[in-house]
């Protein structure tokens, strides 16, 4: 069932932050059934960055646009401002309890160089990885001699399964407690990387259209660091 984005809006925010939601405009006719109740945690199906604007149906343009962007700024500003370990760990596992098309209703259809394109594209990195963390581990293993200054600011190391989810859940982590920009960094060198690795393994096949998708998501996500650090992305 796909969510209308203003109850994604509603869902995301007061869900996890406790007194979030005075601080975030919610429709009045949005009414919200077991929001007390704690909704069991379900892994969501991974989709490859090509599907980032597939999920969704859109019925009032405007109420979506101000719908993502207001929550995409009051769900960074109320993680960054917590302090809290507890909140921190809440927000990094945000797709473990809403699943990814509730983000993908929200934010998936808004520019990837817009805060709430670069949130869902650091959520889309972290499934992506925890998806199929050896098949990620084995791509980016194989990039990392092609593209070793990317590596170091990815941090990978060594490039195993268990370390490149712990490297995923660190870049979200970094979004919401240090720099912004420099999680969207690390993001965008980890897909450099993987980007490098896939195309190498590809090379005596006809898969090189999933390097190319990934290569454009990072791409996306160094461009949203600068503008983050220009004061621009909104």
């Amino acid at each position: 069932m796909v969510v209308p984005p203003v109850l994604a809006h509603a869902q995301v925010l007061p869900f996890l932050v406790p007194g979030l939601a005075d601080s975030v405009a919610v429709p009045r006719k949005v009414t919200l059934s077991g929001m007390n109740e704690r909704r069991t945690p379900r892994r969501p199906s991974y989709q490859e960055p090509a599907a980032l604007e597939a999920l969704g149906e859109r019925s009032d343009p405007i109420g979506d646009l101000h719908a993502a962007h207001e929550s995409a700024a009051a769900l960074l500003h109320a993680g960054r401002a917590a302090d809290d370990p507890a909140v921190t760990q809440r927000l990094v596992a945000l797709v473990d309890e809403l699943g990814l098309p509730t983000l993908a209703d929200l934010w998936a259809s808004r520019p990837a160089h817009s805060l709430p394109g670069a949130l869902y594209r650091l959520y889309l990195v972290r499934e992506w990885i925890r998806a199929d963390p050896d098949a990620v581990a084995r791509e980016y293993s194989a990039g990392v001699r092609l593209t070793e200054p990317d590596h170091a600011v990815a941090g990978a190391e060594p490039p195993g399964p268990d370390e490149v989810q712990r490297v995923a859940d660190e870049i979200l982590r970094g979004a919401f407690t240090g720099d912004f920009a420099l999680a969207l960094d690390r993001a965008a060198a980890f897909c450099q990387v993987a980007v490098a690795g896939r195309a190498e393994l590809a090379r005596r096949s006809t898969d090189l259209g999933r390097a190319g998708r990934l290569q454009q998501l990072a791409r996306d996500l160094a461009a949203c660091a600068r503008l983050w650090r220009a004061g621009d992305l909104h």
